[in-house]
């Protein structure tokens, strides 16, 4: 496996991408997307595990704005102004300079998949209402039902416009994400998404189960999510080639 950031130009400057490549030939790419804590260690750690299923990963910097800051999970308050100082007209711009850096690369939008956790769970959502990439996975995404700022709307409205298939993980113990908003994400996904969808839920499971560096990690939601999100892609991105 071979890893490196590079530098992407983006409208408002540059924005920074951990990228790990795969040993051979990557069957896919696989765009991940950060917590509220930045690109930190445990993000580039899931990026090398997407390269070591023979993806080829990258983890676009969306505080790129603020200095591009990497977070620990114990001061909170540290990551708010960097959330705050986000629009979404701005990280889906991200999210596109990062495909067309995949388009360059000789992928195609269809072998593209994007995951993300937290913060980012919420940007592959608005990812698959804009985009017609391969796959998205969204872990424990806040703020699609009710948006959290202004500039972070509610994204129920994307809803019918969605093009690429979408697989939400959230954890019933999770006091920010309401069980009564997961269920009626999915309700609204039947009955209105044009492509496939699908919710799961882990009874015992807070937000962030998946992340092993905070108090939060759930082994078996964690692995069983895991094991969710590469079937997603296995079934939905197109072969490389």
């Amino acid at each position: 496996m071979n890893t490196q950031t590079l530098t992407l130009d983006v409208p408002d400057g540059s924005m920074p991408v951990y990228e790990a490549r795969p040993d051979g030939q990557a069957k896919g790419a696989v765009i991940v997307i950060q917590e509220a804590f930045g690109v930190n260690h445990h993000i580039e750690d899931v990026t090398r595990r997407f390269a070591s299923a023979g993806y080829l990963a990258v983890a676009p910097h969306m505080f790129h704005r603020t200095g591009a800051p990497a977070h620990g999970y114990d001061d909170f308050s540290a990551v708010i102004p960097n959330v705050m100082a986000l629009t979404d007209e701005e990280l889906l711009a991200d999210v596109e300079a990062t495909v067309e850096h995949l388009h360059a690369a000789g992928w195609d939008d269809r072998q593209i998949g994007i995951v993300g956790f937290c913060m980012g769970g919420r940007v592959t959502f608005l990812a698959a209402g804009h985009l017609a990439l391969g796959g998205a996975v969204g872990f424990y995404g806040g703020g699609i039902v009710h948006g959290r700022t202004e500039g972070m709307p509610a994204l129920l409205p994307l809803i019918t416009s969605m093009r690429t298939p979408w697989l939400g993980l959230f954890g019933d113990a999770d006091p920010s994400i309401p069980v009564e908003d997961v269920q009626r994400l999915r309700d609204e996904l039947n009955a209105g998404a044009d492509v496939d969808t699908a919710i799961v839920r882990y009874p015992d499971a807070e937000h962030g189960f998946h992340c092993d560096a905070r108090p939060s990690y759930n082994a078996a939601a964690a692995t069983d999510a895991w094991n969710r999100t590469l079937e997603w892609f296995d079934a939905h991105l197109a072969p490389a080639g």
